[in-house]
């Protein structure tokens, strides 16, 4: 289940140094600002816009269905909808640490997903959060979306901060980066 919510200048703000706080590890000398999250949606008012997941408390329900898609990145997790899913490479099998202002950018996957297209049933779980909500996971890696990514088939959450990678059929993180023709330019 997905809601639209508004995305103001200073959330854009918040959301940049958040980033830095997922995954950055005080001494990434790789990040650079073309992690930062933009946009050109907007709403009729003119504001920025962005599409979250629904998470934590506002749709525990969760249930999506997890297929996949092959894209020059190699065939990796979606959810029902076409939004690729990541795993956090700091996260540990069965455990989440992106907490907090971490949230913001990485949403969760919520509540169990169903098996769809190319994904092996047996490797869909769950894992529960620190907050006591539940999490899908896929070969015990907690999933979550990348809050930029605004289009089916945006991979712009690819390897940011070299932590955030798309996720295998078998379970595994796919560190390759994707090219410019795949990855939504906003």
């Amino acid at each position: 289940m997905r809601v639209r919510t508004g995305l103001t200048t200073t959330a854009a703000v918040l959301a940049v140094g958040l980033l830095t706080a997922c995954g950055g590890g005080g001494d990434d000398a790789g990040s650079t600002a073309d992690e930062s999250p933009t946009t050109d949606a907007t709403t009729e008012g003119g504001e920025p816009t962005s599409e979250a997941p629904t998470t934590g408390a506002e749709g525990e329900a969760g249930g999506e269905t997890i297929e996949t898609t092959t894209t020059d990145l190699g065939t990796f997790l979606i959810d029902g909808e076409g939004m690729t899913l990541y795993l956090f490479t700091k996260d540990s099998p069965g455990k989440s640490v992106c907490e907090a202002d971490c949230l913001a950018a990485w949403p969760p996957v919520v509540g169990e997903a169903q098996a769809g297209e190319g994904v092996d049933a047996s490797m869909l779980g769950t894992i529960t959060r620190s907050d006591g909500s539940t999490q899908a996971s896929y070969n015990d890696w907690p999933l979550y979306y990348y809050t930029p990514d605004q289009a089916p088939g945006d991979v712009t959450g690819q390897g940011v901060n070299d932590v955030w990678w798309v996720i295998s059929p078998e379970g595994e993180a796919i560190m390759g980066a994707a090219s410019p023709t795949s990855m939504s330019l906003y």
